[in-house]
């Protein structure tokens, strides 16, 4: 809630002023495991969210905030920092914060800052997994499970990885599954095979236009039919989005391939008020996002939307090694039967082993720590590009 406003006085350059601020009435949980800069973010995002600051609304400032709510003016520098690049304010010179959400369309006060050259779509740099780390674990693997390593694995993938899935999307993701909805296959483009199946080619399909040239072609080899929905600057056109006559979408809501488009806040909640009619579907392809550059994981669609119509994929191919193979998704609970009578049959496309090392890399903490790694390098490598 925004609360009352209130003043304040600060000693600055050898005068004694008088600040205005809004009385927050927030309350912070200092023996949580959260970072308090995390806490006030999702409580700045909520009443946003909310209409609590409208669109266009001013924010108390980081002094006034910090004031209010006894943090430190870093803190709420890293919160407010955090909104910007999620799209949530906008930061305007000698200005301040400014509320940039609004749930009628999905555009924001103004375009977001084009991404410097070096981190465009293609020209990424490559961190690779650390081999030492990954044949200690294969190594560790071998010993420990024996011969369970070529035993075959269950349709769905092995109930040792999904449980380990499940732990780390709930701590990284925000994405709260059972194993029943995590499905376990050799790539992306087995996966889009298998969403096919799953939802049926009765109804046609929307794409991001341009977008990864395979998602098509699986897509139309399924017998389904693919609207081309154009893209702008923060996702697909509003426009477009509304006089489509698909009933699922395929996104990439992080980052787009090729264009690097990264779909602001309003345009998020644009494609989830979108899926809300009935028998409506998001598939969210989460390419890349565990390299975002921010200091939060990025929000996914199906944390987003609690998950009922939204089916969320991702592929270990830049985390650990393209070799490997290795994709997931989870499916909406209400899919776990549909997809038991429709493809259950089938079996897994990921050998056993390779099941089980990702496991373990997730359960000993090995694939986060690359993880903050590659995102530490690639905030300091940003940092030099811009200055």
């Amino acid at each position: 809630m925004k609360g009352s406003i209130g003043y304040n006085w600060i000693y600055k350059n050898n005068q004694l002023r008088k600040i205005k601020y809004t009385q927050m009435n927030i309350h912070f949980d200092e023996g949580s495991k959260e970072a308090l800069y995390l806490q006030l973010y999702e409580k700045l995002k909520a009443d946003i969210v909310d209409g609590t600051y409208p669109y266009g609304s001013k924010l108390p400032s980081k002094r006034g905030m910090a004031a209010e709510t006894g943090l430190s003016s870093i803190t709420v520098k890293h919160a407010y920092e955090l909104l910007c690049d999620e799209g949530y304010l906008e930061s305007r010179e000698r200005s301040g914060f400014y509320a940039a959400f609004r749930r009628e369309d999905g555009f924001l006060v103004s375009p977001p800052p084009a991404r410097p050259a070096a981190f465009t779509a293609g020209a990424v740099p490559e961190y690779a997994f650390p081999f030492s780390v990954l044949a200690k674990t294969m190594r560790r693997v071998m010993s420990n499970c024996g011969e369970m390593i070529i035993s075959k694995s269950p349709g769905q993938g092995l109930e040792e990885l999904r449980e380990a899935l499940c732990r780390y999307l709930a701590r990284n993701k925000n994405i709260h599954a059972v194993p029943e909805q995590i499905i376990i296959g050799s790539g992306a483009e087995y996966l889009y095979s298998i969403i096919a199946g799953l939802l049926g080619n009765g109804r046609p399909y929307a794409l991001e236009d341009p977008s990864y040239e395979k998602i098509e072609i699986v897509y139309k080899m399924a017998g389904i039919s693919c609207d081309k929905l154009p893209l702008g600057h923060d996702g697909i056109r509003s426009s477009a989005l509304s006089k489509t006559k698909a009933r699922v979408i395929h996104i990439s809501p992080y980052r787009s391939f090729p264009t690097g488009i990264t779909a602001s806040a309003s345009k998020r909640y644009e494609y989830i008020r979108w899926a809300a009619e009935s028998d409506r579907y998001i598939v969210e392809d989460d390419f890349e996002s565990e390299f975002s550059v921010s200091s939060k994981p990025e929000e996914t669609m199906f944390s987003m939307s609690s998950g009922e119509n939204v089916i969320y994929m991702n592929t270990f191919t830049k985390t650990i090694s393209p070799s490997l193979r290795v994709g997931y998704m989870v499916i909406p609970e209400k899919l776990i039967g549909v997809f038991r009578k429709k493809l259950g049959i089938l079996s897994c496309t990921v050998p056993t082993f390779e099941q089980l090392v990702i496991a373990e890399l997730l359960n000993s903490g090995d694939f986060e720590r690359h993880i903050n790694r590659v995102r530490r390098l690639k905030r300091k490598d940003l940092k030099e590009c811009l200055s």
